[in-house]
Parts: structure tokens; C-alpha cells; sequence
């Protein structure tokens, strides 16, 4: 399945294109193209004038190649640098657009690598990185401590090893990923985007589940069940737990939410009487 991009419909097709036409670059690539693919990534966000450059409609393909090969050519193995100059050769509706597409082929990379080795290594990159978004997603100490523009790299780094150290490389490089450079977005919310990427090499869909309480096995798996059939689709459930829903559960896939829950319910009534 094709990992989904969220850029404008021109910078979709591109991303779309991309995934075709780099398939046997990208399921031969080893776990050092996603992090050369990740360093270019840094090297392009930190200059306004070379994601002009980059993304500039006017300019030839292969005048923005060529800048491509200028600036990796000698630092990062063929396979990086074959994927960067296809990157730059599509047609990009934002500058934005053409980051989010090179940082979503580093995780395509991560999870090809990890593919190879059978589904149940994706299952188990999958099951790393939901673990540890719920981790800092239930801690406002640690959701700080990620967000804190003061503190160095390294130190983020060695407090997500301690969080999770049992993890394998590719969820290592995730993970690291996520904490230190989320391009503007939480590196919670950064996680989960790396997982439904992984989710999508397995053809199915995460579904983030609040309940008030924990739930016993044999209710997930009525859930899980029921889950599937209403969206029509697998679903992997990243189950939380918030006593602030009051009851009920709320369920989302995507876009789509479904919400039963009590907080819900008094929330839709306060806003009816206040109307």
C-alpha cells in the first residue's frame, strides 16, 4: 500500500509518482539511506534559498539535480543520492511540500528495510513506536522535555533511549528522529505519523483509542473485531487510557471520529443550552 501524502493535489501525484518509480531503490536500501535521506532533509530546512532553488518551477529538472549532486554526490551512497534527485525533479505545490516528501521516503526506507526481514518485523517496529508515543503522550513532564528548544539533541536522544531501550535500529532512528527534529510538529504526533506509515506497508489503518480505564484482552479483541467491520478496513489499535472521557470510548482513523463517550455527550449538550 502506498504510504499517503497530506501536501496539495500537485505535490501528491509527485509523492505518488515517487513511490512507483523509486519501489526497487527503495526496497534494496539499507537502514544508511534513511539516515543520509534525513540529514539531506536537515541540510534543506536550514536554507530558504536552497529550497528555492529546489522547488523552482522555472528551473530545469536537471539544473535542480545537478544541485543535488553538488551538494550529497560525494557525502551520501548512490541510493540517497538517486532518490534526492527524483525528489527534486517532481513538481512541488509548497517548499514545505518537498521536505515532508523526502522525510516520508526515509521512513518508506525504514520500513522496506525492516520488511525484508518478514511482516512480524514490521509489526514489532509498528508496536516500538506506538509504545513510545503513548509514553510521552501521557506525560506532560517528558511532552516538555521534547519540546524543549533549550535542550541539546544528544540529551533528548539519551532520554529516549532510557524510555525505550530494547527497541531495534530502525525504531531507534524513528525514534531519534521524532525527538530532535519534528519540523514544527510534536514529536508525539510526529510518531504516530512514522507508525501509520509502517501500518500502511501492512495494508491497514491505525486506530488511536481513549477509554476511561484499561481494558481486559478479550474486550480488545471484541473491539478490534467490531472496529474492523464498522470502518471496513484492519485496524492496529494504539489504545490510551484518559479518565478525563468519563466513560464510553472514542475512536479515531484518520479524519474519522467516532465518540461515545460521556465528556463527549455533556460537552454537544453544554453547547445546545449555551446556543
Amino acid at each position: 500500500m502506498a504510504v499517503q501524502f497530506s501536501g496539495s493535489s500537485a505535490s501528491s501525484e509527485s509523492f505518488g509518482s515517487l513511490q512507483s518509480d523509486l519501489a526497487e531503490t527503495i526496497a534494496s536500501a539499507d537502514l544508511a539511506v534513511a539516515d543520509e535521506l534525513f540529514s539531506a532533509l536537515d541540510v534543506i530546512d536550514s536554507s530558504a534559498a536552497l529550497r528555492r532553488s529546489l522547488t523552482d518551477p522555472s528551473r530545469e529538472p536537471a539544473a535542480r539535480t545537478g544541485v543535488v549532486h553538488s551538494l550529497f554526490g560525494s557525502k551520501a551512497q548512490d541510493a540517497t543520492v538517486r532518490i534526492l534527485e527524483a525528489v527534486v525533479s517532481r513538481r512541488w505545490g509548497a517548499e514545505r511540500d518537498l521536505g515532508d516528501g523526502v522525510e516520508a521516503l526515509a521512513v518508506t526506507v525504514v520500513a522496506a528495510k525492516v520488511e525484508r526481514d518478514g511482516l512480524q518485523g514490521l509489526e514489532a517496529l509498528e508496536s516500538a513506536l506506538l509504545s513510545f508515543r503513548r509514553t510521552i503522550a501521557e506525560s506532560h513532564e517528558l511532552q516538555h522535555a521534547f519540546t524543549d528548544h533549550q535542550a541539546p539533541a544528544a540529551a533528548k536522544q539519551k532520554l529516549a533511549a532510557s524510555l525505550s531501550p530494547q527497541v531495534s535500529a530502525e525504531a531507534r532512528l524513528l525514534i531519534d528522529r521524532a525527538v530532535t527534529a519534528s519540523r514544527g510538529a510534536r514529536p508525539s504526533a510526529l510518531i504516530e505519523r512514522f507508525a501509520s506509515a509502517v501500518a500502511a506497508r501492512q495494508q491497514r489503518w491505525i486506530a488511536q483509542v481513549t477509554v476511561a480505564k484499561d481494558l481486559d484482552s478479550s474486550y480488545l479483541e471484541k473491539l478490534s473485531a467490531s472496529l474492523d467491520k464498522y470502518f471496513g478496513r484492519e485496524l492496529k489499535l494504539d489504545v490510551a487510557v484518559d479518565p478525563s472521557v468519563v466513560g464510553g470510548i472514542r475512536v479515531q482513523v484518520g479524519d474519522e471520529v467516532v465518540d461515545s463517550t460521556l465528556a463527549s455527550r455533556l460537552s454537544s449538550l453544554s453547547r445546545k443550552i449555551s446556543g
